[in-house]
């Protein structure tokens, strides 16, 4: 049973979500299940496993890794409010990664098995779809051109500017500050830095006023500055669809 009905979805009032039409409304709460609930450091989705289940983060935040063949985890990236998850599996038939979740968070949960209903009853939701798997095929582009041409500070500052700007996009926070509730150790994966690196450079960046991540919580100081150094334009991010 929805305790949320998806014409009462509170991320649909948000300016990061571009707006449902009636139908797509009622084609939605037709394709929801209902909610799940899980707690910090629950696995949400495994890599390698066949789940029957889709997910929007409706609350919480998470991260999503892969696994390397001694054991070691390597944080792809992270997971926020509005985000769709469980489509590789939906798509390929298992996980290429995994899901965990790094606060409470509550899930939107829709059948898997109709998946192939979005593409036949609902174009308009079916492009929605792909425009969400275009959407991380760039984000792991710019990821990686980071990787290549940004230093540590840029890179940092790159990513805690665009992080940032998404959660407050998705209604997340206020007064300059978000919840951040990773480690700077799942940054560091992310980014291809070692953890002193990434400490360093994040208390350089406080002690210059930039931003500071402490305590679970993202303050940005000076968002132009910040955004100077990590060579990355002040822009808002595209509005995007909402599954």
């Amino acid at each position: 049973m929805m305790t949320v009905p998806c014409r009462s979805c509170p991320l649909r009032r948000q300016p990061l979500f571009v707006p449902f039409t009636p139908e797509e409304v009622a084609f939605m709460e037709h394709f929801k299940m209902g909610e799940l609930v899980v707690d910090p450091g629950t696995t949400i989705l495994m890599e390698g496993s066949n789940s029957p289940q889709l997910y929007t983060v409706l609350r919480g935040q998470g991260v999503r890794y892969k696994t390397l063949p001694n054991g070691r985890r390597q944080v792809i990236n992270f997971l926020f409010p509005g985000d769709f998850t469980g489509l590789q599996a939906g798509l390929m038939g298992e996980m290429k990664h995994s899901v965990e979740a790094r606060t409470r968070m509550m899930l939107c949960v829709f059948d898997r098995s109709k998946l192939w209903e979005v593409f036949r009853n609902s174009p308009q939701r079916a492009y929605d779809l792909t425009w969400i798997a275009a959407v991380e095929e760039h984000f792991l582009g710019e990821t990686i051109a980071s990787l290549g041409q940004r230093d540590a500070g840029q890179r940092l500052a790159w990513a805690l500017l665009r992080i940032w700007q998404r959660l407050r996009a998705a209604g997340v926070g206020a007064n300059g500050t978000v919840p951040l509730p990773f480690r700077q150790q799942d940054l560091a994966d992310a980014l291809g830095l070692s953890l002193v690196h990434t400490n360093k450079t994040l208390a350089r960046f406080r002690s210059r006023q930039l931003c500071d991540w402490s305590d679970g919580v993202l303050r940005i100081l000076d968002a132009p500055a910040l955004a100077a150094t990590g060579l990355v334009e002040m822009e808002e991010p595209e509005r995007r669809p909402l599954m």
